[in-house]
């Protein structure tokens, strides 16, 4: 088949869950075309399946924002009628299906048909859409879209009790390439970030203020005091200087180092012993399944989709939003000693192959070969 994704091509989960089945459908033979206004960040080697269409916005006075929905519609009807697609599917909502109606719209006039797959992510629900100024549009796109998915029940839940969705979402959760992120870690690495064989406790995330981030620096904060440790934070963004200023306050700099955003999240997952996500909200977690992909357990706050990944008291536990204390009491316990670490490491890498790629990927093939005209 031929098929478009359009999606964000930040570091975000819906950016690179996207990019991720779009390489593994190129690796099954399917020609894979990327729009977007940048290479995906996942999008790092080549493959002669996968195709990149840059979204071009020009400026005019006349703008005083650039009108990227108009330009990403173009994009995507070129697309459509020079490379015989079969499907465009549009991940997160905004603004992706609206602008995939557009282009199916333009290219039916020109005796062309297209089928389009909005893949519902989480923000573009939960927080845009609800936002009064989109809301009309998303749930127009939405229900013009021929084929709605969700990544978790959760997600499919809350997208019916906020908009008047008219036709059924099908679940297909996100996934792994679990054999990509199970690998040694590099010694050398680790030695520089452990030197004294501490544990070494993760969190990555974009930074915004549903992540909680100084939450994590509060439950470290209590692991630090009864385990040697260090702690990782992976990603940016708004709230980082905020977390930055409590590491301060609580003397914890030489314990913490802020490394920015990571492409090659594998590496340094592999030298982690605990992952903390601490979010108000979250659709999926797919942070939390990477890092359970490494051998990593996970402490997690128990909102939006994440209850459907992690298995309480087996490859992590789940608390409270807030909940520092409990949180931390719950990273203490799996960090004790070698022996519990290891049968919460044992547990984390046994459910994150039940979203292992292999398992997962084939449900968009089937709703691809459903649904392309």
């Amino acid at each position: 088949m031929n098929i478009g994704i359009a999606c964000y091509p930040t570091f975000g989960g819906s950016g690179v869950l996207a990019t991720e089945l779009g390489k593994a459908l190129a690796e099954k033979g399917h020609n894979v075309h990327f729009i977007t206004y940048q290479q995906p960040v996942r999008l790092n080697e080549f493959h002669a399946n996968i195709f990149y269409h840059e979204v071009q916005v020009p400026t005019y006075p006349l703008f005083d924002y650039p009108p990227y929905e108009t330009a990403l519609a173009s994009t995507m009807v070129d697309v459509i009628m020079n490379n015989n697609l079969d499907i465009i599917h549009a991940h997160y909502a905004i603004p992706h299906a609206s602008a995939a109606y557009m282009a199916k719209q333009i290219v039916q006039k020109q005796g062309r048909n297209v089928t389009v797959i909005t893949t519902l992510h989480g923000t573009d629900i939960t927080l845009v859409g609800r936002d009064k100024t989109y809301a009309p549009v998303v749930t127009f796109s939405i229900n013009q879209s021929d084929v709605i998915t969700a990544v978790s029940d959760n997600l499919r839940n809350e997208t019916f009790k906020s908009f008047k969705i008219e036709k059924e979402i099908e679940v297909i959760h996100n996934f792994v390439d679990v054999k990509r992120f199970h690998k040694k870690p590099i010694d050398a690495f680790k030695k520089v970030i452990a030197p004294n064989k501490e544990r070494v406790i993760l969190h990555a995330s974009n930074f915004r203020k549903i992540k909680r981030v100084d939450d994590v620096v509060k439950i470290f904060y209590e692991i630090n005091k009864v385990i040697p440790s260090k702690l990782i934070m992976i990603g940016d963004g708004p709230e980082r200087p905020k977390a930055e200023e409590l590491c301060r306050e609580l003397h914890l700099c030489d314990e913490i180092r802020f490394v920015g955003k990571q492409v090659e999240m594998e590496d340094v997952l592999a030298i982690g012993d605990l992952f903390l996500l601490t979010s108000e909200y979250e659709s999926f977690g797919l942070a939390a399944l990477e890092a359970m992909a490494a051998e990593v357990p996970v402490v997690s706050t128990n909102a939006g989709g994440l209850p459907e990944i992690i298995i309480d008291g087996d490859c992590g536990y789940m608390g409270n939003v807030g909940d520092v204390a409990d949180m931390s009491q719950k990273a203490i316990s799996i960090l004790k000693d070698d022996e519990t670490l290891k049968k919460f490491k044992a547990g984390a890498m046994k459910q994150a192959e039940r979203f292992d790629i292999h398992n997962i990927v084939p449900q968009y093939e089937k709703l691809y070969a459903c649904y392309a005209k």
